[in-house]
């Protein structure tokens, strides 16, 4: 029985969920598939790249060229790292190359020799910053909440031992004291909860973020009248799979946050800016999506603290006096819950964190939906 012919976009699509540049070559080295996340970062469309020479989209280094020239006579993958690739705009990059032969049943009559991965240095440098990151915060919030469980359990027997003392005093004016113990154990007790807080089941649904961001919104300026709150959203931002609740709670804490930061360090005329934008092509978590919604909380406070960076989202982790540093940290937890990023940008007079999350059918899964 005669084999059908398969076309190189059907052979390869499953590359364009990755992250990295991929490109196949024909043992002439010219393009016969470049995935999404090739044509973001040659800057040029599938439709340019395909049947394009190698040597047409960009020079070719010594270290490439041999890693391909290897790869085409040993039959073997080859990885040139950290090389220089230039593009014929003049731009320069500096990649880690891997060079991948492909036999000949993955598409007949030699159309597809050379498979070709470009990772960014600065790219993979940053995600693996960004993993490494994550790793310890997850380390440090299961250490919080179990720390969380030990102690709620002695603070009910204080509390109890509080009231019971109370019962028995004969003089009232003693009674003050044993409130103190109560509302005291009272707050830590509501203090452990919000910790344990980002660990409930996502309850997603369809839903707006303009109309989160509105909710938000509304919240920061019956709360905070003295600051300017302003909008400026994307209206062609499609609905995305989320837990409301979640993503209120994460703008809300971000935009408290900064209000109480310009209040205390009485910025003048301070103002908060929201905004939304669709994103094409995006990565998140060394994951490559073609939607994603980017949400910018910016304001004109004092900026943060260079001692508090890169432990901003730890638990219990705070630049204000009276603030208990469980803020930002439930924001990055529901994030993360969603497949989505948070980072944020500072210096005095300008501070932006930048949320990011995707609005893939994948994720939509993943959130527990069909």
């Amino acid at each position: 029985m005669r084999a059908v012919p398969v076309a190189p976009d059907q052979a390869f699509n499953g590359l364009d969920l990755l992250a990295t540049c991929v490109v196949v070559l024909d043992k002439s080295r010219r393009v016969v598939y470049a995935n999404a996340a090739a044509e973001h970062l040659l800057d040029k469309s599938r439709k340019a790249l395909l049947q394009k020479c190698l040597a047409d989209i960009f020079f070719l280094s010594p270290q490439l060229q041999s890693a391909l020239s290897e790869a085409e006579d040993n039959n073997w993958s080859y990885t040139a790292q950290d090389t220089e690739v230039r593009r014929h705009d003049g731009s320069l990059m500096r990649v880690n190359c891997t060079v991948t032969p492909l036999q000949e049943h993955v598409l007949p009559g030699g159309m597809a020799r050379l498979l070709l991965e470009l990772q960014p240095v600065d790219q993979q440098r940053e995600a693996n910053r960004i993993e490494l990151q994550y790793t310890q915060q997850q380390a440090n919030h299961e250490l919080v909440r179990s720390l969380a469980h030990e102690i709620n359990n002695p603070l009910g027997g204080i509390r109890g031992a509080a009231q019971l003392l109370e019962n028995e005093l004969a003089n009232a004016s003693l009674c003050e004291y044993t409130q103190v113990i109560i509302q005291e154990t009272d707050r830590l007790q509501q203090l452990l909860q919000r910790l344990l807080v980002p660990h409930r089941a996502m309850h997603p649904k369809r839903i707006d973020i303009h109309e989160i961001l509105e909710r938000v919104h509304t919240l920061l300026k019956t709360e905070y009248s003295q600051i300017d709150f302003t909008r400026d959203y994307d209206i062609s931002l499609p609905l995305l799979i989320g837990d409301r609740e979640q993503l209120i709670q994460s703008f809300l804490n971000i935009g408290k946050n900064a209000a109480q930061a310009m209040l205390e360090a009485h910025t003048e005329a301070p103002c908060f800016n929201m905004q939304s934008r669709v994103l094409r092509q995006v990565t998140i978590a060394k994951r490559s999506f073609r939607l994603a919604a980017e949400i910018s909380l910016t304001d004109n406070g004092p900026g943060i603290d260079d001692k508090l960076r890169e432990r901003l989202f730890y638990p219990l982790v705070s630049g204000r006096k009276e603030g208990n540093g469980l803020g930002l940290s439930l924001a990055q937890t529901f994030i993360h819950q969603h497949q989505g990023a948070i980072e944020f940008e500072s210096k005095p007079g300008h501070t932006v964190f930048i949320v990011r999350v995707p609005l893939e059918a994948e994720v939509h899964r993943a959130a527990g939906m069909a």
